[in-house]
């Protein structure tokens, strides 16, 4: 499920949003899912996610309303807030870095003025971080928020479509993971998309994608209407988001969802980028055979020099007891594969993209939907065999596990992010200029890397957690190097 967050100040009547709701509900299903690159939403599947057992009312069409009487939200009950206020309370124990943040930019209110419209992964540990941004509780408290479990396509954009367009409120900034947001805007409200002053990014689908718009051709204008971060390849996300997280997650998940049994299994890890590198050492860790599968010839290699096999998945299918998609591509997984599993083949996602497991395929008349348990189904075969699903294909950290919350740093960019802006304000009101010219002339239309600096602070912020201390380099040692005392101290080419 993704979380689409609107700025407090969009309020509107129980009828404002019951015409609202009507009137994006025609245009809502326009776009296909293939579009969306990390879309929660699924449509396939069997049985219902609701914990009642019965049937619910879809919440696009009831409109609640909080203690408060606040009713500028869509989420399956809300009546279990206090359930959910007891979930963030237990993630902000782990979240030490944002936490620490947060007493700092109490003061400071460094997102003064901001509009933020955030396209993420919902969970407790986001929730700590979107509580950070605009310091409140979720609906409850009366931030916007659409996002229920069990979305279909329709409702997914129905939901993102609700935060874009809205009376007396338009976003100037976007937190998004996967372009959803940023490529709804841009193609649905191209007006409201200019407006934009700035992109946040985290994964590897929307960051390609905004490279697209960025045109390379000599000349040739950018489409994209103001500057753009790339989380993505900064230094500490993809090391902590993917890399670590994944290690933890892929057993979290497992075992959550089956049971089973790691050590002896045969498990095979297709992709070796950070992800995948995370999933095949913690398997190993369990004494799971680990096989890896790559089209990357660097990674390939790393894989042989960590110790696993390289083979096509092809060749090795009739064989595999554990199947993990770590690539950020599509249909690594297809029919021709699922036909040649054995019997009790667990397959599950762990990559950035809801189109890993092309589950399309199992749609077929000829094979039978078992819901086992919530996130988990047999698909079962005419001969009697049963392919075990997770999650429905989508991603098994986020769908069926409280994700590692040390690793929610996308909060601690935007902040810097606006940090940095604020500091151009100043200097351009110093100057007498325009704030939006001078800005353009440092940030083009363009993608731009976190700054090392600010990557050497998020990491500074979680250290205390860990009772980590630096040691600080004296001047003869910082001279000899040629960094100084206080950073960054790697050159921006430096591979951790």
């Amino acid at each position: 499920t993704d979380l689409i967050l609107q700025d407090s100040e969009a309020q509107v009547s129980g009828e404002e949003a019951s015409t609202k709701m009507k009137q994006a509900a025609a245009g809502a299903g326009e776009q296909s899912a293939t579009e969306s690159y990390t879309s929660g939403a699924s449509s396939v599947g069997s049985g219902s996610d609701d914990e009642d057992g019965g049937s619910r009312p879809n919440p696009r069409d009831t409109v609640q309303r909080n203690s408060k009487g606040f009713s500028d939200f869509r989420v399956k009950k809300i009546d279990q807030h206090q359930f959910g206020r007891k979930e963030i309370e237990l993630a902000e124990q782990e979240m030490g870095g944002v936490m620490t943040l947060r007493k700092k930019a109490a003061a400071d209110q460094p997102l003064a003025g901001a509009r933020i419209l955030v396209c993420i992964h919902i969970n407790a540990q986001t929730a700590v971080f979107i509580e950070t941004l605009i310091a409140a509780a979720l609906a409850e408290a009366g931030i916007p928020i659409f996002a229920w479990k069990g979305e279909d396509d329709q409702d997914f954009w129905w939901c993102i479509d609700q935060c874009i367009e809205t009376e007396n409120w338009t976003a100037n900034l976007i937190l998004d993971d996967g372009g959803d947001a940023t490529n709804r805007m841009s193609k649905q409200f191209p007006a409201l998309f200019r407006q934009l002053r700035g992109i946040v990014e985290e994964s590897i689908p929307g960051v390609h994608r905004l490279y697209q718009m960025c045109s390379r051709e000599p000349g040739a204008p950018s489409l994209l209407p103001c500057p753009a971060i790339n989380l993505c390849d900064s230094v500490v996300k993809p090391r902590f988001d993917t890399y670590y997280a994944a290690r933890e997650g892929i057993i979290a998940g497992l075992r959550h969802t089956t049971d089973v049994m790691l050590a002896g299994k045969y498990a095979c890890i297709c992709g070796y980028g950070n992800v995948g590198k995370g999933c095949a050492q913690a398997l190993s860790r369990m004494c799971s055979i680990v096989v890896v599968t790559e089209v990357d010839p660097i990674c390939a290699l790393q894989a042989c020099m960590d110790g696993f096999q390289v083979r096509k998945l092809d060749d090795i299918i009739k064989t595999i007891d554990i199947l993990v998609t770590c690539t950020g591509n599509k249909n690594v997984v297809t029919l021709k594969h699922f036909e040649r599993m054995k019997s009790g083949c667990i397959v599950c996602n762990m990559g950035h993209s809801n189109t890993e497991i092309d589950v399309s395929v199992l749609q077929d008349k000829r094979l039978t939907w078992e819901r086992v348990r919530n996130t988990v189904d047999h698909i079962i075969f005419p001969d009697g065999r049963r392919i075990v699903l997770l999650a429905e294909g989508r991603l098994i950290n986020m769908s069926c596990i409280s994700f590692p919350s040390v690793v929610a740093l996308a909060l601690i960019e935007l902040w810097l992010f606006s940090k940095e802006k604020e500091e151009h304000e100043k200097r351009v009101k110093a100057s007498g200029g325009d704030f939006g010219e001078k800005f353009s002339d440092r940030y083009k239309k363009d993608v731009y890397l976190l700054p090392k600096k600010m990557d050497e602070y998020v990491a500074s912020l979680h250290l205390p957690t860990y009772g980590a201390h630096l040691t600080e380099l004296t001047d003869d040692q910082a001279r000899y190097l040629g960094v100084s005392k206080a950073g960054p101290f790697k050159p921006h080419n430096y591979k951790y």
